[in-house]
């Protein structure tokens, strides 16, 4: 979704206070795919923060080779049927390393996971404070930090991310680098619609009032304004974590990313491509677990989107729902003409 569209429907839209919640929650219920989505979610970020619990369980870990269950005389191929999995090793081995697929693919949950909602959160703080300050600032203020932002809109996001993981020394924690040059990079376009908000909501009579009244401009801001682009903010936050995941696999998958041995789902891929024929498990799991995973996301962001505001409909909607709401539609616009005519 782009912020255009994000920024068109954010004045009908407003941030969930004590009633909004029940009525943003009744909204959401009514959605089964965003609620699937939700529960899917919720196991992704259960088997995550469970991962050490889990491997225990399995008597494994990420870290640890087991090369008696590779098979060294063809190339570490895993020895047994299906990549090696058995009663001890549950998904199979990684092959030459034989270390265990089901640690790394949970602990890669972790990590994949972790990076996308940290970058998230500092793309959101930044989004918020420049979109802000741009938009109650002086007329130089907002032209100098909108200019900055349509530079930073501008810049190609994976060149400059691989620009500056390569030159960062490789001592530095690396999932906390990645999530941090996704975050200072990809913050432009929350911040064009907070700003745009912003501009809107400033001019309206609750905050006229505030401003006779003698309140600062933050103390505005922080009462008045910010509940007002709470819900564009969570809408566009529930799609930007989504597309982060995707992010932070393919700096992983380019070598940039999460180094190893700590486990990415990224750097899972760009081992198997060559141990896709001999062990298809070991690109299919990460790559089944990415799919799922941002699809999830994606349906539960666009459930979020229009949980918030009602008279969006949802682009993801098909089937049944679709005629249902056409007929619907249809019919209100037949009920309309008719009583029209019956008035003239």
């Amino acid at each position: 979704m782009s912020e255009a569209v994000l920024a068109v429907e954010a004045p009908g839209a407003s941030a969930p206070g004590a009633s909004g919640a029940r009525q943003f929650w009744r909204r959401l219920r009514t959605q089964r795919a965003a609620l699937v989505a939700a529960v899917v979610v919720a196991l992704l970020v259960l088997v995550a923060l469970a991962a050490p619990l889990l491997t225990a369980l399995a008597g494994q870990d990420p870290t640890t080779y087991h090369p008696s269950l590779v098979d060294s005389a063809r190339g570490g191929v895993p020895i047994g049927p299906l990549g090696g999995m058995s009663a001890d090793h549950w998904l199979g081995v990684e092959p030459q390393t034989g270390r265990d697929l089901f640690a790394r693919l949970t602990y890669g949950a972790r990590v994949s996971l972790g990076v996308a909602l940290a970058a998230t959160v500092v793309q959101v703080a930044i989004g918020i404070t420049m979109g802000v300050a741009a938009a109650l600032g002086k007329r130089w203020v907002d032209q100098l930090l909108s200019r900055f932002t349509d530079i930073i809109v501008a810049m190609p996001l994976m060149i400059m991310s691989l620009a500056l993981l390569a030159i960062v020394p490789s001592s530095f924690p690396r999932p906390v680098l990645v999530a941090l040059v996704i975050g200072l990079i990809g913050w432009g376009n929350i911040a064009r619609i907070v700003r745009a908000q912003t501009l809107t909501l400033k001019e309206l009579d609750h905050v006229s009032a505030a401003r006779l009244s003698g309140w600062g401009t933050w103390s505005i801001a922080r009462r008045e304004l910010l509940p007002g682009i709470a819900a564009p903010v969570i809408t566009y936050a529930a799609l930007l974590v989504p597309s982060n995941i995707t992010v932070e696999a393919a700096l992983s998958f380019l070598g940039v990313g999460v180094k190893p041995p700590t486990p990415s789902w990224g750097q899972m891929l760009t081992a198997a491509d060559v141990w896709y024929q001999a062990a298809p498990q070991y690109l299919l799991l990460p790559a089944g677990a990415l799919f799922v995973t941002v699809l999830a996301l994606t349906v539960l962001g666009d459930g979020v989107r229009t949980a918030l505001d009602p008279r969006a409909a949802s682009r993801l909607r098909i089937g049944t729902g679709r005629k249902r709401e056409s007929r619907a539609a249809e019919e209100r616009g037949r009920d309309s003409k008719a009583a029209g005519g019956g008035a003239a």
